[in-house]
């Protein structure tokens, strides 16, 4: 008893030092972000005084509101297209039989092993002819068709009871009703921790709105640029950036969390 308890102790004891260890940084960056301008490569722990001068300096140069927004929507429309695509592609996969499906299933999910970099130039070349470069939408197109989100819906799709769409088709119901009043209520936990993430990885994309946006403050990622520059970094008004791109992220996934436990730690249905 009293071993089970030391180990459990001790367990406790390594998890809240690798959980310190992990939010060090981004407490670093928020504590950056809140000294003064020349207290801004200090090395003292708490940044006191406060000062929002950092915060004032990157709004005054760039338009911190907007890309805000603009990240969203990049960010939102990425995630919803994903989870719309991966939704009826791991649907077809899990509850159809037709000629060749485990050898186009496996076709399909090695298309994740393919590097970006090697479809990046057909991308940007497609992507110029139909005019969409320098557009929030050009940024999107390419990102709608995630490999790994198929994979992880169909075996959510290939774990769901068959007697439910066998009984929802006696009934007389269609495919497509079956999907959305049957299947897709039953898949909300994995959905839901399957988009947050979905939206999580597009909102930190750097590389590819890098190539198509020429405007450097399109997204926030790309403002930050704007505190880079031949004559040195401004580390101030540059964490002040990053901690407000930073911050939505975060309170979505506290406020979230609960989803993504249902959806990827706890197995079977409800």
């Amino acid at each position: 008893m009293m071993i089970d308890r030391i180990q459990r102790v001790g367990g406790h004891l390594l998890l809240g030092a690798t959980a310190l260890v992990c939010a060090f940084p981004i407490y670093w960056l928020f504590a950056t972000s809140l000294r003064r301008p020349q207290d801004v490569s200090s090395l003292a722990p708490l940044p006191w005084p406060l000062s929002t001068a950092n915060y004032a300096d990157a709004v005054d140069k760039v338009d911190l509101p907007r890309l805000l927004w603009n990240t969203f929507l990049m960010a939102a429309g990425s995630a919803a297209g994903q989870l719309l695509i991966a939704l009826l592609a791991s649907y077809a996969f899990a509850m159809y039989t037709f000629p060749f499906q485990r050898l186009l299933y496996l076709a399909f999910v090695g298309t994740w092993l393919v590097p970006f970099q090697v479809s990046m130039l057909p991308n940007y070349l497609l992507l110029s002819r139909l005019g969409l470069l320098d557009t929030l939408v050009g940024t999107v197109l390419p990102t709608l068709c995630s490999a790994l989100a198929i994979l992880l819906l169909r075996q959510h799709m290939a774990a769901f009871p068959k007697e439910l769409v066998a009984a929802a088709r006696v009934d007389g119901r269609s495919s497509w009703s079956i999907l959305w009043t049957v299947v897709v209520p039953n898949l909300r936990p994995a959905l839901a921790a399957l988009g947050i993430l979905l939206f999580i990885n597009a909102w930190n994309e750097y590389f590819w709105p890098a190539i198509v946006l020429r405007r450097s403050n399109a997204v926030v990622q790309l403002g930050l640029r704007s505190f880079m520059g031949t004559e040195g970094e401004q580390w101030g008004p540059l964490m002040a950036v990053a901690g407000a791109a930073c911050l939505p992220v975060l309170l979505l996934y506290l406020v979230l969390q609960r989803q993504i436990v249902d959806g990827f730690v706890r197995s079977g249905l409800k």
